[in-house]
């Protein structure tokens, strides 16, 4: 079912979220759920969807991967390299978030990680992401910590914009 995305004042966004012990209905259902929300999200179009941007904190998370969806169950970033931020035609790939609408920034991210993760089967998975799909992993598993893209682009003193159309405002956060 297609559930409502949490915005940034909701502070269920900020809670680390509990390892899944039993891979059983409730989860199967909140993974249709994430499958269900991501899949009708267009604007903007998302990538990658946590469970506690829909309320649930448990260390799951959906991506859009190859031609469909694939479901992340407690995952863990087992390596992680070439830091760095993702161009596209040497331009900084603007990362965003679907609990913080139309607000964008270019993070520096390891490119490529390596994560150890359950599939809805209880089956272990390892499986290496480069590219965008590194950074959606990173972005996804840093919600199931409690930490927004917002708070590593302040670290790495990044600057944020806000999308107005088609242009990009330089904005600060207070």
């Amino acid at each position: 079912m297609i559930q409502k995305i949490l915005d940034v004042k909701n502070p269920k966004l900020r809670i680390k979220s509990k390892t899944i012990s039993v891979i059983d209905k409730r989860i199967r259902e909140i993974a249709k759920d994430l499958t269900d929300t991501i899949s009708v999200q267009k604007d903007p179009e998302g990538v990658g969807l946590a469970a506690p941007q829909i309320g649930k904190n448990i260390r799951m998370f959906a991506m859009v991967y190859g031609k469909g969806i694939k479901i992340v169950i407690n995952p863990k970033i087992v390596s992680a390299e070439n830091t760095e931020i993702l161009k596209k035609n040497n331009e900084p790939i603007m990362e965003g978030c679907l609990s913080i609408l139309n607000y964008y920034g270019p993070l520096k991210r390891p490119q490529k990680v390596v994560l150890e993760y359950q599939n809805l089967d209880s089956e272990i998975k390892k499986t290496t992401f480069k590219g965008l799909s590194a950074q959606i992993v990173q972005h996804e598993v840093d919600h199931l910590n409690g930490i927004l893209f917002t708070d590593i682009l302040f670290k790495q003193k990044a600057s944020l914009y806000k999308q107005k159309g088609e242009e990009w405002e330089e904005v600060e956060l207070i």
